[in-house]
């Protein structure tokens, strides 16, 4: 048995009916390159069955301390069946692409039976008539709830299950898995009586780790090395509120060399400053569409993952976050990388002073019963609409293979993602890179975002007028004005972000 971290076991906490707390992919297959030109579902249950060592995951299952006294436990579940966790449906003619986001948003919107292993894949044939893609692809869909990934061991699991060629060559390590026992109720129990002996010590602990970190950041807001000016509560927009059962998906496209084209635009820019002036210019779009853009820019949480060279492996999440203005109000594009790219620097360094894996630690002095009942207490009372958002949207990274996979011989020609919306939170962006594109996929609770397609047209815009404003001449000549002082230097080198 192991034992969940606070951070994994909050995820399970959050999940309600109406905020199903898993992410997710939607993966696009071109079957012509298996063996013999197609892919039966069969085909797909026994590849799916070879490659389950290569992932804890695919067999480890919840099992909840009575009263949630304590945080959760993984064991080996006893009852797995592959067939309950892989199904098979089929999309009617014609089969497009606003069908496939409506298949994919319905799937992502049913919470998951936390009494088995967190995971389901839903194969979805029938893409006959989505713009770039082969006739007769299928799409993988997968869902793994949160308690058990983040976006780097997801990674991980999507690696066991892929290969750099359609010959499907068997796994070199042999399958050695075995089932556990239940464990009953005593024993977790006693187990949660010598744990909450070692709260205390473990509250010690932690807040002596960061007393230092907040002794640097002090240091360094004195010096002007970083900046408090824009660490004020977001403002309130439609996705701050409390959310329904339903939900929308979306997405937009583009490639590697643009983004990479206008990033260069910008002294010390980076590949997620543009994703973020994007998705900032996509919010201005949609929002000034609707009359609600707020004076105030919006901000959006970026988890960066505190994960080690020798943790890749580890079940769960191992990430912190940081809180970046996305330039909402600032209507020139060109103008909003350069205001993106200074918070971005900032906000790094705020993290890099106290220290990013530290800030992860907190999550496991909050008490597990009363992490369940506050999670609860907010949803059922909607407090979400009576406050101020501490940030408007999420926008994560997940990077992607830079050579073509398969997936049962059958080539992955492209790649998505999905990810839970809450209470207070109604939109992620999740972005996820593939050979030479990098694609901008997002969820919304439907009654926020009635027309996702609106969104998607405004981040394509967005691209547009940020692609033409930074091959203009005069761009590279203008210096960067910085509305947030820039850190003299940013020491986050051991961290490995999933979003900037």
């Amino acid at each position: 048995m192991l034992q969940l971290s606070g951070q994994d076991a909050s995820f399970v906490y959050l999940e309600t009916p109406h905020t199903p707390m898993h992410i997710g992919s939607v993966g696009i297959y071109d079957p012509s390159t298996a063996p013999g030109g197609f892919v039966r579902f069969k085909d797909i249950l026994s590849f799916i069955q070879s490659r389950l060592g290569g992932a804890r995951s695919f067999r480890q299952r919840l099992v909840r301390v009575p009263f949630d006294l304590d945080h959760p436990y993984w064991i080996e579940d006893p009852e797995f069946d592959i067939e309950f966790h892989v199904r098979h449906i089929a999309l009617p003619k014609p089969g497009d692409w606003r069908q496939l986001c409506i298949q994919v948003a319905r799937l992502h919107a049913r919470p998951m039976d936390l009494s088995k292993p967190l995971w389901e894949f839903t194969i979805l044939e029938g893409l006959d008539n989505v713009e770039g893609l082969p006739p007769g692809c299928f799409a993988l869909i997968a869902k793994v709830h949160h308690a058990a990934i983040d976006g780097m061991s997801g990674v991980e699991m999507s690696a066991a299950l892929h290969d750099i060629d359609a010959n499907m060559t068997p796994p070199a390590a042999t399958d050695d898995w075995k089932p556990e026992h239940m464990p009953n109720v005593a024993d977790l129990l006693t187990r949660s009586y010598f744990n909450s002996l070692l709260q205390p010590m473990r509250v010690v602990e932690t807040i002596g780790r960061s007393l230092p970190g907040m002794a640097k950041l002090t240091a360094s807001v004195t010096k002007g090395d970083v900046s408090l000016a824009g660490t004020k509560l977001a403002p309130k927009t439609r996705f701050n509120a409390k959310v329904s059962a339903h939900r929308v998906f979306d997405a937009a496209a583009f490639k590697l060399t643009d983004i990479r084209a206008i990033k260069d635009a910008v002294p010390g820019a980076t590949v997620n400053d543009v994703i973020l002036a994007i998705v900032g210019g996509g919010l201005r779009g949609y929002l000034e569409a609707k009359g609600e853009l707020p004076k105030d820019t919006l901000t959006a949480m970026a988890p960066i993952s505190v994960r080690g060279e020798g943790e890749k492996a580890a079940l769960g999440n191992l990430v912190s976050a940081m809180v970046v203005g996305l330039g909402t109000h600032i209507a020139d594009p060109f103008e909003r990388l350069r205001f993106v790219h200074a918070e971005a620097a900032n906000s790094k360094a705020m993290t890099g002073a106290v220290g990013a894996r530290t800030l992860t630690d907190y999550s496991q002095l909050i008490p597990s019963g009363l992490a369940g009942l506050a999670a609860r207490l907010y949803t059922r009372v909607g407090a979400a609409n009576a406050h101020a958002p501490v940030f408007n949207c999420v926008v994560t990274n997940v990077p992607g293979s830079r050579i073509p996979l398969y997936f049962a011989g059958a080539k992955m020609v492209a790649m998505y993602g999905t990810g839970p919306v809450f209470d207070a939170m109604g939109l992620i962006n999740t972005i996820y890179s593939y050979t030479d594109t990098i694609a901008i996929s997002f969820t919304s609770d439907r009654k926020m975002m009635p027309d996702p397609e609106l969104y998607a047209a405004a981040l394509k815009s967005a691209f547009e007028a940020l692609k033409a404003a930074a091959a203009a001449p005069q761009a590279a000549a203008v210096p960067a004005q910085s509305p947030t002082p820039a850190p003299k230097k940013v020491r986050a080198s051991k961290q490995k972000e999933l979003t900037a």
